[in-house]
C-alpha cells in the first residue's frame, strides 16, 4: 500500500476488539447482548484482511484512464465486518462520472468470486467526495502506468 492510499484503522481476523471477561460476565454478555459488545464472527466465517481486499481491489480497473483504482488512490479505505462484508470507502476522479455502476460490479467480481467463493461475502461501495481525490493520491505505480500512456504526471 502507498502513503497515497488511506485504510481505515480495522482490527484485522484474531485482533482482540474487548478486554478479557471472567466466565460469568461472558455468559451474561451472550446471553444479553448489549449496544457497543463486540460480537464474534458467525461459525464459519473468516474475515478477510485488509491487505488482500486492497490487493484484489487491484483488478477493479478505471474504464476511462485504464489504470487500477487503488494505484488512481481512489480507494480511501476498507473495513470488514464480522459477517465478512466489505464496506469500501472510494471516491472517484469526478462527482460527475457515470461509471459508478461499472466499478461497482468490477469490485463486486474482483471481491466475491474465485475459488472457495473470494475474499469476502458481500461488498459495499460507500461513495465519499470529501476529501476530493487530487492527482496527489495517485501511487507511484499509478503515475508510471499514467506516464507510460502519455499523461503527465
Amino acid at each position: 500500500m502507498s502513503e497515497n492510499t488511506a485504510t481505515a484503522a480495522t482490527p484485522e481476523a484474531g485482533d482482540a476488539t474487548a478486554a478479557p471477561q471472567t466466565d460469568a460476565a461472558a455468559t451474561d454478555a451472550a446471553a444479553t447482548p448489549g449496544a457497543g459488545d463486540a460480537v464474534a464472527p458467525a461459525a464459519g466465517v473468516s474475515k478477510a484482511m485488509i491487505a488482500d481486499i486492497e490487493e484484489a481491489m487491484k483488478d477493479v480497473v478505471d474504464p476511462e484512464l485504464g489504470i487500477n483504482v487503488v494505484d488512481l488512490g481512489l480507494v480511501y479505505g476498507v473495513h470488514v465486518d464480522d459477517e465478512n462484508v466489505a464496506t469500501l470507502d472510494m471516491t472517484l476522479t469526478s462527482a460527475a462520472c457515470p461509471l459508478t455502476d461499472v466499478i461497482e460490479d468490477q469490485a463486486r467480481q474482483a471481491l466475491t468470486t474465485g475459488p472457495g467463493g473470494g475474499l469476502v461475502n458481500d461488498i459495499r461501495i460507500n461513495w465519499v467526495w470529501l476529501p476530493p481525490w487530487g492527482p496527489d493520491k495517485i501511487t507511484d505505480e499509478g503515475r508510471d502506468q499514467l506516464r507510460s500512456l502519455g499523461f503527465n504526471v
